[in-house]
């Protein structure tokens, strides 16, 4: 009773985003994940260079728009913004189910990386004008559970449909199961277009450091510190995007080739990495409120990372499958406080850039290392993933050491929480 008293006190936008997150994550699932790149590797021959490549066209195409769409989205209306991005999204779901070639997975891939550049931008702006400044980390941690949660019901059904379809690495039915996957993605992508700029809110949700005092030096201050929170963030942002775009791809086919797992396995392997991100993310803000934010990230981080370089070292498979959910939920938790800071420090006027600028270390630099991840692989048996893992674990404390510099600038959140925004 009351969390859906909760629900109806929310938002229009904060409650649509809700909806909409279940269900793109529940489609995603059950697609987009682990058995689009089984279904890529298979269908090209066990190319895991060509595999990189999908990857590579989504974030080129993602990047061509995410700017763009990140200026109109703050220079005119975000709703508008995200019904162009509803349109896209449902003409590339629709050529990946019915045009059954390479040119195909391409073109629909990327399609899909204009979809991610149009959205990502203007949904997170819209969000945030929809919260309230100060007590945000909160319900973005909730949201974060709620996403983690959804996605990981994709692998479980995904188990049922294996099970029912057959346990093999079969391309028909990889097919298959990404269908009942993008379908239900679908009902995500229309109701993008019920958002509505009309109810965001006013000053309540603007950048603290605006609603704080009207004292000239202080704000100054103000500034210069959040354009340190805001690069040092940012970067890390990037770097860590840069090392995760080597290793996702590669996550399943290391599964089925190094441990000759088939789909059932790796669905309970992926469901339940989502569900430990999703309460991790919960319990890093709980204990942000007392630690700090960013510590909470930076120690996060690092433990996932020394994960990482034991999974590099091919341990047995029951000591990896822990290795590997911890490696994933510690890695991903700290993200919706990440944002939260993000959108504490950052005006509403500069939110759809500055988001944009965030989709960037997803869209081409995750997507463009994805490239590189496939000749690190290599597509010649014994494929090489302990060099991917190390490389992509170097990378990771490359982007992970920058965030001690912020233990003493960014503080706890300043106001009360509230999850009726």
């Amino acid at each position: 009773m009351g969390l859906s008293q909760n629900i109806k006190k929310m938002n229009h936008n904060v409650r649509l985003t809700f909806l909409f997150s279940v269900f793109q994550n529940f489609g995603a699932g059950i697609w987009s994940g682990n058995v689009l790149s089984a279904y890529i590797f298979f269908f090209s021959d066990e190319s895991n260079t060509l595999l990189g490549w999908t990857s590579g066209v989504m974030g080129i195409a993602m990047t061509l728009v995410v700017l763009p769409a990140g200026y109109f989205a703050d220079k005119f209306r975000r709703d508008i913004i995200l019904k162009i991005a509803a349109i896209i999204g449902l003409v590339s779901l629709c050529v990946l189910i019915f045009w059954n070639t390479l040119i195909g997975i391409f073109i629909s891939l990327g399609l899909w990386g204009l979809y991610q550049g149009f959205t990502r931008p203007s949904l997170e702006a819209i969000l945030a004008d929809s919260t309230i400044s100060g007590n945000r980390s909160r319900l973005y941690s909730l949201l974060h559970l709620v996403r983690q949660l959804s996605g990981s019901i994709g692998p479980f059904i995904n188990v049922i449909l294996f099970l029912i379809l057959g346990d093999t690495w079969d391309v028909s039915i990889l097919k298959t199961v990404m269908i009942i996957g993008m379908i239900i993605t679908m009902i995500s992508v229309v109701s993008m277009f019920f958002y509505n700029d009309f109810h965001s809110l006013g000053d309540i949700s603007e950048s603290i450091s605006q609603n704080a005092n009207d004292n000239i030096k202080e704000n100054t201050e103000n500034q210069k510190r959040n354009w340190i929170i805001f690069g040092i963030l940012i970067s890390s942002s990037l770097i860590i995007g840069i090392g995760a775009g080597m290793t996702i791809k590669y996550f399943s086919i290391f599964f089925i080739e190094q441990y000759a797992l088939q789909p059932v396995s790796v669905q309970l392997i992926m469901g339940m990495t989502s569900v430990a991100t999703g309460l991790a993310a919960i319990i890093a803000q709980r204990i942000s409120k007392r630690k700090g934010r960013i510590q909470m990230i930076f120690v996060f981080e690092l433990v996932a990372t020394i994960c990482l370089f034991i999974i590099a070292t091919y341990p047995n498979l029951w000591i990896l499958i822990p290795l590997f959910i911890i490696r994933g939920s510690l890695m991903n938790a700290g993200e919706p406080l990440s944002r939260s800071i993000l959108m504490d420090i950052v005006p509403k006027k500069h939110r759809g850039k500055v988001n944009s600028i965030q989709t960037i270390s997803w869209g081409l630099l995750w997507n463009a290392s994805a490239v590189l991840g496939g000749y690190l692989v290599g597509n010649v048996r014994p494929y090489n993933f302990r060099l991917n893992f190390l490389v992509t674990a170097s990378v990771y404390v490359v982007g992970i050491i920058p965030l001690i510099f912020l233990f003493r600038f960014v503080g706890l959140e300043v106001k009360k929480e509230r999850l009726t925004n």
